[in-house]
């Protein structure tokens, strides 16, 4: 029986749309209540027991035997190696990518990451000091698959920061390295790597061991142990986000080809079952093609079961009354990628205000933001876009304000907070205004 790939088909002018569109987009965040237990068991095991619990799951959940975790680092001298070992075309396309998002995130800190100051008449100064975190955790997924881009995405715009001390942690089921995962992490910047994943990994960054160091923040994506792990700690580390599965929303004018559309589509289909593959479109006909290329090239498809249980269970193929509709739909899913795929991209640009990267024309193939056109593709999911931001320099600094009250500032200023402080029955807060003021009037009662 041929495997078929049949996303649901809606039509926003049916009097149903709107339940049948909230039933295909709904997807629980909440994690099995089995996996939250477990996860809790493990970071306690880890923050009590350190290196020896690490050392304990690594060997139970990926297979991997060492006498001590100071075997599962790997050194500096064997993420050169496998940089200098890749097959020269696929090492010039990983420093071509690396180069092309460190570029990004050197302009992204020029725009925003810088610190300043000014000051008023009476020489007051006032500002912010912008200034890296110490030391980062990047965790990088190696189950079902390896991803170097994600090595790129997490330490080069930490790299650009200004962290000194970048950690990455990745799993290596039966001490399987992959060549790509480490060269990436060499080109990088990773100061420090270790064949650790789950719920241990996160654990050890957020409570540090004996060998395993403490960090400031954790990013990057995981499997359920991984989110649930980094939900956990937040608080005691900061983290990116919490990530839920990929997506992608082609808008179409009926302008480009239809295969292409279909492959997009299928791009994010391809990451497991659960990512959401959506086209909005106002014709009809041209909605008939791309099915019609789903149905030619899916079984061309390595992946083809995973691409067709994500588009039969969670995609869409919507028709709209316009491309303005189609637009303002878009931003009710505020979606992880979103292509423009039309003639005219920059006339349908401004009206999207919700979305974590926006690709432009129809050669914007998402893809190529995954991999190598500079901005990065930690993106927030599930909806999340309406509040959240791709990973970025930003995410690896912070700000301290900078305030220096002259003593003619002082005055004025004094003046304002005692009062303010008075009214508020904090007696010792409007006296040490009051004691830089010339005079220093009386202490008063507060009201």
């Amino acid at each position: 029986m041929a495997l078929l790939a049949k996303p649901m088909q809606l039509n926003t002018a049916d009097a149903g749309f709107e339940a049948a569109f909230a039933a295909r987009l709904h997807w629980s965040a909440d994690t099995d209540a089995a996996i939250e237990q477990r996860v809790a068991d493990i970071l306690a095991d880890v923050q009590q027991r350190g290196d020896a619990a690490v050392l304990e799951y690594t060997q139970r959940f990926d297979g991997l035997q060492a006498a001590h975790v100071q075997a599962l680092e790997i050194s500096q001298a064997e993420l050169q190696t496998a940089l200098d070992s890749l097959p020269a075309a696929q090492r010039e396309a990983l420093q071509a990518a690396a180069a092309r998002v460190r570029r990004y995130h050197e302009a992204q800190k020029k725009a925003s990451g810088e610190s300043w100051t000014y000051r008023d008449e009476d020489g007051t100064l006032l500002g912010q000091k912008v200034t890296p975190l110490d030391r980062v955790g990047i965790y990088v997924p190696g189950g079902k698959a390896a991803y170097p881009s994600s090595v790129l995405m997490n330490a080069l715009p930490a790299h650009v920061a200004g962290v000194q001390d970048i950690i990455m942690v990745v799993p290596t089921p039966q001490g399987v390295r992959n060549p790509l995962v480490l060269a990436a992490a060499c080109v990088a910047g990773v100061s420090r790597a270790f064949t650790v994943g789950g719920a241990q990994a996160v654990a050890a960054l957020a409570y540090g061991t004996a060998t395993i160091p403490k960090v400031d923040k954790i990013t990057g994506p995981g499997n359920a142990y991984v989110a649930s792990a980094k939900k956990r700690v937040f608080g005691t580390v900061g983290i990116d986000m919490i990530a839920g599965p990929s997506e992608i929303l082609v808008l179409a004018d009926g302008s480009t080809p239809a295969e292409w559309v279909a492959m997009d589509l299928f791009s994010q289909a391809e990451h497991d079952e659960l990512a959401q593959s959506i086209l909005l479109c106002p014709d009809q006909n041209y909605i008939a093609q791309v099915q019609a290329a789903i149905d030619r090239l899916l079984p061309e498809m390595p992946r083809r079961e995973i691409i067709a249980k994500s588009l039969n269970d969670r995609g869409a193929l919507i028709l709209t009354r316009s491309m303005e509709e189609a637009c303002a739909i878009s931003n009710r899913i505020a979606p992880e990628h979103l292509e423009v795929s039309s003639r005219d991209p920059h006339r349908w640009e401004p009206l999207l205000r919700h979305a974590g990267a926006i690709f432009l024309g129809a050669f914007t193939s998402e893809s190529l933001g995954d991999y190598c056109a500079g901005p990065n593709h930690v993106l927030p999911t599930s909806g999340t876009a309406r509040f959240s931001s791709p990973l970025g320099v930003y995410d690896f600094q912070k700000r301290s304000s900078l305030i220096e009250v002259s003593e003619a500032g002082a005055q004025p200023l004094g003046r304002i907070a005692a009062e303010l402080a008075y009214g508020e029955g904090l007696q010792a807060h409007a006296r040490a205004a009051e004691l830089r003021l010339s005079p220093v009037p009386p202490m008063r009662e507060s009201p």
